[in-house]
């Protein structure tokens, strides 16, 4: 889904830049590659899609659903395993993993809002700790709803297979039941999260970022370190 970048340190970057000691600060830098942002409005129409498939018919809007809600099931099926294979074959699989010193960053950042230290965090590389921790918790909770609703297809007929409701038993049904409706209202709640900070006016640019693919240099200087993410990406691929 979309970035939210952090603003954490970045006055430091900010000042030099303008004192004269770094980079031109003209120009733009290439944050998502045109077939990142395309994966992102697939998937978020496909998600939506399956929102409301799920929650209007709950709240009393009735139609025919069940055939469009498989259908964007397995169309977010095809997006995810897309993105799996260019993650690890085109994309540097590092920049979305977190390790200490994210956590040391994460801790530097409270103590510093709480007033306990002077020294403002680093700032950090492509993908501030926020994001990558969203983006975990997301993928956990769109595998899940994705595993469980493959199997649920075996309880509906389709143009391409048959009903079989017997292939597992009524207890493991009922498990798999559960775990699709935890993690559609986790998906719900993230995705209002989402919209939430991407529509803030200090995260536009971020936003901005997911539908023209670049940030200024300025605002690369100002909210990223550049020996933890290269000007331009660079190191992402095609």
């Amino acid at each position: 889904m979309a970035d939210k970048g952090s603003d954490a340190g970045s006055p430091a970057p900010a000042a030099a830049a303008r004192a004269g000691n770094g980079p031109s600060l003209s120009g733009r830098v290439t944050r998502h590659k045109g077939p990142d942002r395309l994966f992102h409005w697939l998937n978020a129409v496909a998600v939506l899609t399956l929102l409301a498939t799920s929650f209007l018919p709950i709240a009393g809007i009735k139609f025919d659903w069940l055939m469009i809600h498989w259908i964007a099931g397995l169309a977010l099926t095809a997006l995810v395993l897309f993105h799996i294979v260019r993650a690890l074959v085109w994309q540097d699989r590092g920049s979305m993993w977190f390790g200490r010193a994210d956590l040391r960053g994460a801790v530097q950042g409270i103590r510093w809002g709480a007033r306990l230290s002077s020294e403002p965090p680093p700032p950090p590389g492509k993908y501030p700790l926020p994001q990558k921790l969203f983006h975990l918790g997301m993928a956990l909770v769109i595998l899940t709803a994705l595993v469980t609703g493959l199997m649920m297809l075996a309880k509906i007929d389709t143009p391409f297979w048959g009903r079989d409701p017997y292939i597992l038993s009524a207890k493991t049904w009922g498990i798999v039941y559960v775990l699709h409706g935890l993690a559609a209202m986790a998906v719900l709640a993230m995705v209002v999260v989402h919209v939430y900070f991407a529509v803030r006016p200090e995260k536009l640019w971020i936003t901005r970022s997911m539908i023209a693919g670049w940030i200024t240099r300025k605002e690369y200087k100002a909210h990223f370190d550049p020996k933890l993410w290269r000007a331009g990406g660079e190191a992402d691929g095609p």
